[in-house]
């Protein structure tokens, strides 16, 4: 097979909550400049990969989350298998895995606490101060609404623990509320890549409850340059080359980062980004020969 030849493996519809068309978007145009570059380019979606029984290609590019897809890719890893973004770090990009990685490496973050679902007690409520509480789901990433869910008071955030329980989660993060403005930002590991915007002037996020709860932008100033290297470090402490993810910023000028995430949509910069990303691929791709 011609070391050119690369297998793309998409990302499940049910992964991508309100952001299916951007998902598609980014990962066709990057897929289209990885063919101006010279490459022969297969796409799959993840439950087309599952079903594959021998996968020969050796160079594979993907946004997959499934975690039976994320095993398999990790297997073909540790087999020689160049993934990018790679299966361990996208595993790391689970909530819990995040948290860990990002805490460990003393990345500015919101207060956080790990806990089962099971936990009913008031130690890591007491300990946190503020608004109130984010609580987000431990063991992957958010595909429901439910699974990034805001509590003003410990009653409500031990009701959604219970929840989460019976959905079967073992266990969830527990967040501080940060007061500032939201930023979002994008960005490619080994390029100049990095963009940075307000999501709610743009009305680019998720669910719009959370600007309800976060409040109308104020733009505080800050360091968006230390605010790149800040997140660049972030992602790779955690093993993934295209990232997204948010920040809040305070009113003194200081961040943290609140998310991160192992590829997401560039919806707002996807006809730059695609080029960047591709670039990047092309250079690990070959490189490694």
């Amino acid at each position: 097979m011609n070391e050119l030849e690369i297998l793309g493996v998409h990302r499940n519809k049910k992964f991508s909550p309100n952001h299916i068309g951007n998902d598609d978007a980014i990962f066709s145009l990057t897929a289209k400049e990885l063919e101006k570059l010279g490459c022969d380019v297969t796409i799959c979606c993840e439950d087309e990969f599952l079903a594959m029984e021998h996968v020969e290609y050796k160079k594979v590019f993907t946004m997959a989350r499934q975690k039976e897809v994320v095993a398999k890719l990790q297997v073909l890893e540790k087999n020689g298998v160049q993934v990018l973004n790679s299966a361990f770090g996208i595993e790391n990009c689970f909530r819990t895995n995040l948290t860990n990685a990002l805490n460990l490496n003393n990345i500015p973050v919101a207060e956080s606490y790990i806990v089962p679902t099971s936990y009913q007690d008031d130690e890591v409520f007491d300990k946190i101060t503020g608004k109130g509480y984010w609580i987000k789901r431990g063991d992957f990433h958010a595909i429901h609404k439910e699974d990034v869910s805001f509590a003003v008071s410990k009653s409500e955030a031990k009701e959604i623990l219970r929840e989460y329980a019976l959905r079967d989660i073992p266990d969830a993060v527990i967040s501080k509320h940060l007061i500032g403005d939201l930023v979002k930002f994008y960005g490619v590991r080994g390029t100049d890549f990095f963009f940075w915007f307000y999501p709610y002037d743009n009305n680019h996020h998720k669910y719009s409850e959370y600007q309800d709860i976060n409040g109308e932008s104020v733009y505080y100033p800050f360091d968006a340059l230390k605010l790149k290297d800040v997140a660049t470090d972030a992602a790779g402490f955690v093993g993934i080359e295209i990232y997204g993810g948010d920040a809040i910023v305070g009113k003194d000028g200081k961040f943290r980062i609140i998310d991160l995430n192992d590829w997401p949509s560039f919806a707002p910069c996807r006809d730059q980004a695609a080029g960047h990303i591709a670039g990047m691929l092309y250079q690990k791709f070959t490189s490694a020969n």
